[in-house]
């Protein structure tokens, strides 16, 4: 099973993949928790080059390649090697992403954009993926107020850039209602918890992932 989480900054991903994870495995469901860019050794140095807020003259095309590069090298060290375990793979961002941010926001090549993901994931597309859906000013408030470092890259872009991600993401989600669950973010973080725990029910084998 191959679960990816979307959504804007400071939606609560990261949490929430967390808390997935341990549910999922008191159900005896053993899971690895990735996120992208970074979750390889040559990932991570590809994430300091696109997050680093000093890089401001990064092209769009570089960046969409570099997203790219990490994917490629996540896909066949991480995620399939872990599914062929029969782990369930919880991932923070995949090819949706690229959808949204380089293609929608940025402007990339739609056929392009495609093209890369086709090859670099080698055609795998996520079982299910949940949408943490919130408003902007409450994204980038969680996301303002976790940092100790200073905002990142994307972070520091205008609020238009960020409503444009959000508009991008519930396009994709309705384009694709099947594989997409859109989540209500803007709630606490037990209640979105336990929105994401109802749409993995279908997906649950019998008496599983029971708390």
């Amino acid at each position: 099973m191959f679960i990816t989480f979307e959504g804007i900054e400071g939606c609560g991903k990261t949490t929430q993949i967390r808390r997935l994870k341990r549910s999922l495995e008191k159900g005896g469901i053993p899971c690895l928790a990735t996120f992208e860019p970074g979750g390889t050794e040559v990932g991570r140095k590809i994430r300091k080059i696109l997050l680093d807020s000093r890089n401001t003259t990064l092209m769009p095309l570089a960046e969409l390649l570099l997203y790219a590069a990490d994917r490629a090298q996540h896909v066949q060290a991480v995620i399939k090697p872990a599914l062929r375990k029969g782990l369930w793979v919880l991932c923070d961002r995949f090819s949706d992403a690229t959808v949204v941010y380089q293609g929608f926001v940025r402007g990339q090549d739609e056929g392009l954009v495609k093209f890369l993901n086709e090859r670099v994931t080698q055609g795998l597309v996520p079982d299910l993926t949940l949408l943490l859906d919130c408003p902007v000013e409450v994204g980038l408030a969680r996301a303002t107020s976790r940092n100790n470092k200073g905002q990142d890259r994307f972070e520091r872009e205008n609020v238009a850039f960020h409503r444009k991600v959000r508009e991008g993401y519930l396009e994709l989600s309705r384009q694709h209602r099947k594989r997409f669950a859109v989540i209500d973010a803007a709630a606490g973080r037990d209640a979105v918890e336990k929105q994401i725990l109802e749409h993995m029910k279908p997906f649950l084998p019998s008496g599983r992932g029971k708390h």
